[in-house]
């Protein structure tokens, strides 16, 4: 009897059978295991894979053979052979040089110029756009800040009707009178303690000297300047009348010396911006950061055009050299990275460092670099080419505050130009040109002098002063060494307010590039108070370093105060990235952060130490600090940096801070051996010594390797950065 046949449906009834295919179940590919017996990979083992070695492989032949011809007769220089690497260039690099622009921004300046320009063009680093008000009338404080006594207020009302030129006014005098204070303030009690510290220390030290000090000095400059009647001079009598800027125009801006010689009650008013303040952006001033790129831009380009005859269709063919800070921010370099080579289109830019260019500027290989600028002071240790990262400091006082603090001790001394206003242009060229004139770190200065000056104000005569001088003309240079009289308010206002910080990626910390010797300076936010201020910050010295225990009274540090200056934490938390101290066992050094927090990091949600306090610590124990880190403990190398101190920079300038400054150190740090503080050699301005380093770097043609191209900029963006800094990006 045959089997019974199942009742159930077949796969092939069913339509589950595969029949007449051979699909597979997925799209999954098969990887199989790696047979480790004969593994083997040469990736990046090889010179010929490295980025600047494929980049060179790219290029077609016939334009890697094409022989440069030099700048065109007309002066415009070809575009065809930008980053050609040929025998003439080699032989004559004077022709890679007019192809390659140097760039130099700077607070108040910004210097530019071909690599074959023996000397840079330097123009103000300002533009003035058209606006409401000008500076001083948006602003009713003049500048400096006054102390106004009641007799002085009594003295303004009995005065009101008179019409002489010491008592006529100019533009915000009496806008400011009723802000005439009969006390004075927390902060202009501190200027005069501080001023008659410093002033007996002066005495002191002239005494030492075997000086003689005369006495009732200020009380005769006094008397003679509240005495003195001041004279009009004629237009036609005049033969040095300030030529102004004129208006009559449809222009919306100005750039440079126009700017800055625009009538401050002009019509239309007009109002100076200033992209840069205290070495970093100023967001202050600015309600975006599209305006800022405005503003950068046209700056820029009208200097290039009006300076170097560079026209925008001819960027494509230049090379540009970037100077940027040692101790930079992250946001900032990108931000004109981007600039330059996506606004600009140049064919390829490089980075290159304040302080390695100075040491080739100057022909040194090693040296401590000390640039006193116009609004913040950078140290930076130099060794074979490469900035030490943990050397690098950055305060944030120059020359522009010598500038405020010469003009507060000038009134204090009843300076007949009682209306000086440095918020009004023409007296802030006045104050310039009297700081530079007169101001003097010689002990042989300081004696009663008599001087005059001429007040050109636009559509009035100029006004003749004469005045003496006292200490003062030494005391306000003096005031690098004494920051604490210095007014530090107004530092980094709106830091922070258009750009965040920079994090990374991955990890959400900072990643600014940070220094133990800047790091030092700083306090945990937490601690900083108004009571504890003022306080001694207490760090560490190792006795192997041979550096002493700083004075008693030292305030590294100063608040910055106001609304604007609150820090953002967008990120729920600022800590800085971990830091892992190079100083070998048994040297202390300052503790950075809290101690809960890890190492060289703070806990999350403390603000940037930067915008809570800024670092105040005298230019020479500053000098001992980053030399210090340095050094790392080596005696040799200590004594190498000391001995190669390069002064740079428009504050190197004043007379005798060569003298006065190897005085400081070998009194703070004893026996130094061959201390030597040099100034730029072949007679250079140390105003320009950076720019003149960076020609030379940008002149070499043996540099490819450092420069960051259009191509690879369009394809990595800021991640190519890392291949091609001559520092741990």
């Amino acid at each position: 009897m045959p089997p019974r046949k199942a009742n159930r449906p077949s796969k092939k009834d069913e339509g589950l059978a595969r029949t007449d295919n051979n699909l597979k179940n997925h799209s999954w590919p098969v990887v199989y295991p790696i047979n480790q017996k004969n593994f083997y990979t040469d990736y990046l083992k090889r010179d010929d894979q490295a980025l600047v070695w494929r980049q060179r492989s790219e290029i077609p032949r016939p334009e890697r053979e094409v022989k440069d011809r030099g700048p065109m007769p007309d002066g415009e220089p070809e575009k065809d052979s930008v980053g050609a690497d040929t025998k003439e260039d080699e032989e004559h690099p004077e022709v890679w040089g007019s192809r390659v622009i140097i760039i130099h921004p700077g607070s108040r300046n910004l210097r530019i110029g071909r690599a074959s320009d023996a000397l840079p063009k330097t123009i103000p680093n300002v533009i003035a756009r058209q606006n409401p008000e000008s500076e001083w009338e948006e602003d009713p404080h003049p500048r400096p800040k006054r102390l106004r006594m009641e007799e002085d207020s009594k003295d303004d009302v009995e005065d009101a009707g008179d019409n002489t030129p010491q008592r006529r006014t100019r533009g915000s005098s009496r806008k400011s009178a009723p802000l005439a204070e009969k006390e004075p303030s927390g902060a202009e009690s501190s200027f005069y303690t501080f001023f008659n510290e410093i002033s007996q220390e002066l005495k002191l030290q002239m005494r030492q000297n075997k000086r003689r000090v005369l006495p009732n000095s200020r009380e005769g400059v006094i008397n003679h300047n509240k005495k003195y009647v001041p004279e009009n001079i004629k237009e036609h009598n005049d033969p040095y009348r300030a030529e102004w800027t004129s208006v009559d125009t449809d222009l919306l801006h100005f750039v440079g010396h126009e700017a800055l010689h625009i009538a401050d009650n002009s019509i239309p008013r007009y109002k100076l911006f200033w992209p840069l303040r205290d070495g970093v952006f100023n967001e202050h001033d600015y309600v975006s950061k599209r305006r800022w790129h405005e503003d950068v831009t046209v700056i820029l380009r009208e200097s290039f055009a009006r300076e170097l005859n560079i026209g925008p269709g001819d960027y494509e063919g230049l090379s540009a050299v970037l100077v940027i800070p040692d101790l930079y921010d992250r946001i900032y370099v990108t931000e004109m990275l981007d600039l330059l080579l996506r606004e600009f289109r140049f064919a390829q830019v490089c980075l290159f460092q304040e302080s390695v260019a100075a040491t080739y500027g100057a022909g040194f290989s090693s040296a401590c670099i000390v640039d006193i600028g116009a609004q913040k002071t950078s140290i930076s240790c130099v060794e074979e080419g490469m900035v030490i990262p943990d050397s690098r400091l950055n305060l944030k006082f120059g020359g522009d505050d010598v500038t405020a603090i010469f003009t507060q001790m000038l009134l204090t001394n009843s300076f007949p130009y009682s209306d000086i206003n440095l918020l009004r242009r023409y007296d802030y060229l006045l104050a310039e040109d009297l700081k530079v004139k007169y101001t003097s770190l010689n002990e042989a200065d300081v004696v009663v002098q008599f001087h005059n000056f001429h007040v050109r104000a636009p559509g009035e005569e100029t006004i003749k002063y004469g005045f003496k001088t006292y200490d003062e003309i030494y005391l306000a240079p003096f005031s690098l060494f004494h920051p604490r009289i210095l007014d530090a308010t107004d530092k980094l206002r709106g830091r922070r307010s258009l750009w965040e910080r920079s994090y990374d990626l991955y990890d959400d910390v900072p990643n600014d590039p940070v220094s133990l010797a800047q790091n030092s300076l700083h306090r945990p936010a937490t601690t900083i108070a108004p009571a504890t201020v003022n306080e001694d910050i207490e760090m560490t010295d190792d006795p192997s370093l041979g550096i002493p225990n700083r004075p008693p009274g030292l305030n590294l540090i100063a608040p910055t105060t106001g609304p604007e200056n609150t820090p953002k934490t967008p990120h729920g938390g600022s800590p800085a990235p971990d830091e892992t101290s190079d100083i070998p066992e048994g040297i202390n050094h300052p503790t950075l952060g809290n101690s809960n927090s890890k190492a060289g990091g703070s806990d999350p949600g403390d603000p940037d130490p930067e915008i809570e306090a800024l670092p105040m610590l005298p230019l020479d124990l500053a000098i001992i600090e980053s030399i210090r880190y340095a050094a790392k403990g080596d005696d040799k190398r200590s004594k190498d940096f000391f001995s190669g101190i390069l002064l740079v920079g428009g504050g190197s300038l004043t007379a005798g801070l060569n003298h006065l400054l190897e005085e400081r150190l070998i009194r703070q740090r004893g026996s130094l051996g061959n201390l030597t503080i040099s100034s730029p050699p072949r007679e250079l301005d140390p105003q320009v010594l950076v720019w003149k380093g960076a020609s030379v770097f940008g002149k070499l043609t043996s540099t490819n390797d450092v420069w960051i191209k259009q191509s690879e900029y369009d394809i990595l963006n800021s991640r190519v950065l890392p291949y091609k800094t001559l520092w741990m990006w």
